[in-house]
């Protein structure tokens, strides 16, 4: 297979083609300027001589001699040879010559028409006569409003091409220099051009955008560069999709403030001056209802600020995850501790009966009938959705770890008809704020109501609830009042969006507890609608 040729071949060859179209183009320009300016210049430099000769009294007053020649003859040399013309011809009206270059030729009759004489006007042309052919203008002699002769005066043809060769020499030679820089700097240029590109062919970078982008667009992680101004310069697909971006050459351009909250803009704008390190920073940002973690690293080129690229990761499925394994957990550690309260009751009513007291042992068959803390949670409450149930089985559970009595009120109720994938997701990061704000000891009351079209959720703790000043900015993302140093501020956001999405509100009030009651008004839409 023929190897191709490389690119500086390629690039060489294209400058010298295009020098050479330039520089012969411009040549046969320059020539053929050159050649009608010689020519203008002969043709003016002809016409004055011709009409300074005619003009002469000295001239016309010999056409009244025995012998104009004797006058004319010698006048008209000497001019010739001043205004370096190839011949200066005078002749009567029937043109016959008063002088000429050639004295034997002066007294014959001029080898072509008295032009200037039959129209009586100045007559330029081209030509051939007894010195050859020539570049001649005639111009009439006038006496008394009469023309009375005519005066010749000629450059020959083999002189104006002289002049022309000598000068097309010159401005070739010119040319043929310029042409030499030229290509010389075209190397240059094209060496240039191959270190920028770190001597790579088409094929090699080619190549290597192709491994780029397959490798760009196949990672699983969102990728994202902004250059030092914060506009978008690059995303792959999965960031698109985390973003929720249908195209991801639509973004460039954009600023980071469009893509996603203020989380990635602090995180953007923080990250830009910093320098590579392996603990880049990162944060949880919220696209829409998906949290993502958010890993910043600033990007330099040869030590120069060139932007700063995010890697993305999604969380919602993870922290899904991680809430189900709590639940799994919380429910397995209920299980245990009601395997030994059961046990310890059995042992009790073995014990009553070898003591005889069968009352006291009915008794406390009667007690532990209530089955427990699996089904104390839902026994009452009238809710019949079973993801909803298992999610409060388990907050219940690890509300008695935290030392939190959690209490679904006896008049909630819930179907099983209800979309549940929202409800889970309001209901337990409600759940989980609660339980920050009561703490040790405290008490969290959650009152689940349903009518035709909607779900309201209602939830009281007893902590030290939410000021009134801060109650606009408690579903802000990245918001919060509670100390320490994990993320906060998603899950109350989390609830406005969702609730947001479906057409709903949330609200923050007193509670009769002491602390808040959030409030989530979610309206009941058909599971295609959501989808």
């Amino acid at each position: 297979m023929r190897k191709a040729m490389s690119l500086r071949m390629q690039m060489l060859l294209l400058q010298v083609v295009v020098v050479l179209v330039i520089v012969i183009t411009a040549g046969l320009a320059a020539l053929w300027m050159q050649s009608e300016q010689i020519r203008e210049a002969s043709r003016d430099r002809m016409i004055a001589v011709a009409q300074s000769v005619a003009q002469l009294p000295v001239v016309i007053d010999a056409y009244d001699d025995p012998d104009p020649a004797v006058t004319i003859q010698p006048l008209a040399e000497l001019i010739r040879s001043a205004s370096d013309v190839t011949y200066i011809v005078v002749t009567d009206a029937d043109g016959v010559r008063f002088s000429h270059p050639n004295p034997d030729n002066i007294g014959e009759v001029a080898s072509t028409p008295p032009d200037a004489v039959l129209t009586g006007d100045i007559y330029i042309g081209t030509q051939t006569g007894t010195l050859g052919e020539s570049w001649r203008v005639k111009v009439p002699v006038h006496r008394d409003g009469e023309v009375i002769g005519q005066v010749s005066v000629g450059i020959l043809e083999s002189d104006i091409a002289e002049d022309f060769a000598g000068d097309a020499t010159v401005l070739m030679l010119v040319l043929g220099a310029a042409t030499l820089v030229a290509i010389v700097a075209a190397e240059g240029v094209t060496r240039l051009v191959r270190r920028r590109i770190y001597g790579l062919e088409p094929e090699d970078i080619r190549a290597l955008l192709e491994t780029r982008d397959a490798a760009l667009h196949g990672i699983h992680e969102g990728l994202i560069a902004f250059d030092p101004q914060g506009r978008v310069s690059l995303c792959n697909d999965a960031a698109a999709a985390l973003l929720a971006v249908d195209d991801p050459g639509s973004v460039v351009g954009s600023p980071v403030s469009s893509l996603a909250d203020g989380g990635l803009v602090a995180l953007v704008g923080e990250t830009a001056d910093t320098e590579p390190s392996p603990s880049a920073p990162q944060r949880i940002v919220l696209a829409g209802e998906r949290a993502l973690l958010a890993r910043a690293t600033p990007l330099r080129i040869r030590g120069e600020v060139a932007g700063t690229v995010v890697i993305l990761m999604d969380r919602t499925e993870v922290d899904h995850a991680l809430r189900q394994l709590a639940g799994a957990q919380s429910l397995a550690e209920s299980l245990r501790a009601q395997q030994h309260e059961f046990a310890n009751t059995l042992h009790t009513i073995g014990g009553l009966i070898d003591l005889g007291e069968a009352d006291a042992a009915r008794r406390v068959v009667e007690r532990a009938s209530d089955g427990g803390a699996l089904t104390h949670a839902t026994r009452d409450s009238g809710i019949g959705h079973p993801e909803v149930a298992a999610l409060l089985l388990a907050k219940r559970a690890r509300a008695r770890e935290l030392g939190v009595d959690l209490a679904v009120t006896p008049t909630s109720s819930l179907s099983d008809d209800v979309d549940g994938v929202d409800l889970v997701t309001v209901l337990g990061n409600l759940i989980d704020n609660a339980l920050d704000a009561a703490g040790a000891h405290g008490r969290i009351e959650i009152d689940l109501e349903q009518t035709p079209d909607a779900v309201v959720i209602r939830v009281d703790d007893d902590g030290p609830g939410v000021a009134a000043a801060d109650r606009d900015r408690v579903f802000d993302q990245g918001y919060s009042t509670k100390p320490g140093d994990r993320p906060r501020g998603y899950g109350l956001t989390l609830v406005a969006r969702v609730a947001s999405r479906r057409g709903g509100a949330t609200t923050v009030a007193d509670s009769p507890s002491g602390g808040a009651r959030i409030t989530a008004r979610l309206p009941i839409v058909p599971t295609e609608v959501l989808r």
